[in-house]
């Protein structure tokens, strides 16, 4: 019984991280694509850069809304599917889930305002303004729930006495040393999709309606920001492996199959396993692993060899890990080719087959989310809370929480259906060259604006 509800338990939360990955990362995203896209309208006074912020605004609002939901669903299972894990880590962790929901209201706030203040100030300049603590409060939302996760990977900031954590620094607790490597790929990734996602539905609106001046300038903004942010994120994935490298060798070991500690180690590409963990017909890439892990081809690897067997992380996270990188190395690739032939073979960036590139590239770069949330999250097991408890301990004892499950999967259900829906019928009942020819129309006949300007 106690190895079921634990299965359970794990079904629960990791469908949750699932739904909730998804409008976390547009949370965090698409605030700065907002931003920039209202400063280049400003900057160039183009009102088509000016209708991408005030468009996208109201998709982001809808997301928004899912993703209170679904947040609040995680902090609820926290209590009810991992009791004895909130009772020995809610003292610690309390303090940065205080300020993630600090930090959402502070986004929120502002953005009511930022909602509401269209075309109401003389400088357009004051109305942008508004973007930065919106940008801000969603990027340290993630931050301080980011924090929580990597205390959970490198716990520190207290004193075991007991079986219990005490004289606990909160702080501490938060500035662990997974902290940095972590932060920095979570936020990387998440203006990566949030710019993937847009350019998707650029492409894919130049696909079906053909030429159009505001989906080719989105696509272009769009592709630059993919360009900038995949490179970071190319960077943040190195940061990543160098720090998993020296301080959970075990994890780097299950997602690259490195079984035996050696110098020199090759970097292993898909393949698949036998019964003796004998690597078939994967692609093996000379010391490359060796360099990833500590920029020397003839570094030292330790091999999942090094540590009991009942702490070895599940070894599909090979999998993950491969289809994770491989995602993120394609989006910044396809950034790179759609500006090579912008530059050297004038309009042939809008042919068809690189707009569905592009417009495939949306839903890779939430796949490449979703997969690198799932290899941070199995790739820690059998730990909760690396070396001081497993996953089983601190799982709930109920028999409801199949009951649990079933019930946060209607509700996912509904949520997705509804957002769909509401999405569909804000934007496809109103196309943007419909809303672009009324909105000029409102300017040029000042008297049909609402409000005075201030």
């Amino acid at each position: 019984m106690a190895i079921d509800t634990v299965m359970w338990s794990k079904l629960v939360t990791g469908m949750t991280l699932g739904f909730h990955a998804i409008f976390a990362t547009l949370g965090v995203g698409i605030p700065l694509m907002i931003a920039i896209a209202e400063f280049m309208g400003i900057r160039k006074k183009d009102p088509h850069y000016t209708l991408m912020a005030k468009r996208w605004s109201r998709g982001f609002v809808i997301s928004v809304a899912v993703g209170v939901v679904t947040g609040t669903a995680i902090s609820l299972q926290l209590a009810l599917v991992w009791p004895n894990f909130m009772k020995l880590a809610g003292n610690v962790i309390a303090l940065p889930l205080f300020m993630e929901v600090f930090a959402f209201f502070f986004e929120a706030i502002f953005l009511g305002i930022y909602l509401y203040t269209w075309d109401r100030f003389k400088n357009p300049y004051i109305h942008w303004l508004l973007t930065i603590p919106i940008v801000t409060g969603a990027g340290m939302s993630a931050v301080f729930i980011t924090t929580v996760n990597g205390f959970m990977n490198q716990p520190g900031g207290f004193v075991m006495e007991a079986g219990q954590f005490t004289a606990v620094n909160p702080v501490q607790a938060m500035l662990n040393t997974a902290t940095f490597s972590k932060v920095f790929h979570v936020l990387s990734s998440a203006y990566l999709t949030g710019a993937a996602l847009l350019a998707g539905i650029a492409a894919f609106a130049l696909l079906r309606k053909g030429a159009s001046a505001y989906h080719k300038k989105a696509l272009n903004l769009m592709m630059a920001v993919v360009l900038l942010f995949g490179l970071l994120n190319t960077l943040a994935g190195d940061v990543s492996a160098k720090f998993l490298a020296e301080h959970q060798p075990e994890k780097l070991a299950a997602a690259e199959w490195h079984f035996e500690t050696e110098s020199g180690a090759d970097l292993i590409l898909l393949g698949w396993l036998n019964a003796e963990h004998e690597i078939i017909g994967a692609l093996h890439l000379p010391k490359l692993l060796s360099f990833l892990a500590f920029s020397d081809f003839n570094a030292e690897v330790t091999g999942l060899e090094e540590f009991p067997k009942d702490e070895w992380p599940p070894l599909l996270v090979h999998y993950l890990f491969d289809l994770m990188a491989g995602i993120g190395f394609t989006l910044l690739a396809i950034s790179v080719l759609y500006f090579l032939f912008l530059f050297w073979k004038k309009r042939n960036e809008l042919n068809k087959w690189l707009l569905g590139i592009i417009a495939l590239g949306a839903p890779m770069a939430f796949l490449g989310v979703e997969l690198g949330w799932f290899y941070a999250e199995l790739g820690r097991q059998p730990w909760i809370i690396r070396g001081y408890m497993r996953v089983e301990e601190a799982a709930t004892s109920s028999p409801n929480i199949r009951m649990i499950f079933f019930f946060f999967l209607l509700l996912y259900i509904v949520l997705g259906v509804m957002c769909v829906l509401v999405l569909r019928r804000l934007f496809n009942n109103n196309p943007a060259e419909v809303e672009m020819e009324k909105w000029m129309k409102e300017k040029r006949n000042p008297s049909t604006e609402k409000g005075e300007r201030t």
